[in-house]
C-alpha cells in the first residue's frame, strides 16, 4: 500500500489492526493452553473494535487533515508485522503474546508521534493527537486487561 496522506495512514492502520485481529483469531483454537486461547480471543476482539473506531475517524475527520501529505516516515522506518499468519501466536506463551502485541502497537504509536511532530496544520495536529491518544489508551487498556487474566 502506498502511503502518502493521513487518510492513507488511517487506512493502513485500519488494515494493520484488521490483519492482527484475523491472525490472533486464527491462532486462538490452535493454542495448547486455555489461558492463551482466552487471551488471543480477547485481543482479536479488541483489535476488531479498533478497526471500527478507525473507520469512524476516517468518516468524521476533517478533509483537510486527511489530505495532509506524510510519506517520508515509512520510507525511513518501515513497520514490521507478520506478513502472513503462519500460527506465530499459537507457539507463544501469554507473556510473549502480550509483548509482541505491545511492540506492534508501539510502532504505530511512534508513527503517530512522529507525524504529529511534523504536522503543519492545526487540523492535522489535532487528528494525529486524537489517534495517538487512542492508540496509547488502547495499549494501556489491553495491558491492564491481560494482566488481570494473568492474575487468574
Amino acid at each position: 500500500m502506498q502511503i502518502e496522506t493521513l487518510k492513507d495512514v488511517l487506512n493502513w492502520t485500519r488494515d494493520f489492526h484488521q490483519h492482527l485481529a484475523s491472525c490472533l483469531h486464527h491462532c486462538t483454537n490452535q493454542h495448547q493452553t486455555e489461558r492463551a486461547q482466552l487471551l488471543l480471543e480477547y485481543l482479536a476482539e479488541h483489535e476488531q473494535k479498533l478497526v471500527a473506531v478507525l473507520d469512524g475517524f476516517t468518516q468524521s475527520a476533517s478533509v483537510n487533515a486527511l489530505n495532509t501529505w506524510c510519506y517520508e516516515y515509512l520510507d525511513k522506518h518501515p513497520i514490521v508485522r507478520h506478513a502472513q499468519c503462519d500460527q506465530p501466536f499459537a507457539q507463544m506463551n501469554t507473556e510473549e503474546i502480550i509483548s509482541e502485541i505491545a511492540g506492534q502497537h508501539g510502532q504505530v504509536i511512534d508513527l503517530y508521534r512522529y507525524l504529529q511532530s511534523r504536522a503543519e496544520t492545526a487540523s492535522a495536529q489535532d487528528l494525529l493527537a486524537q489517534l495517538l491518544a487512542l492508540e496509547e489508551h488502547e495499549v494501556m487498556r489491553m495491558a491492564q486487561s491481560t494482566n488481570r487474566l494473568e492474575d487468574l
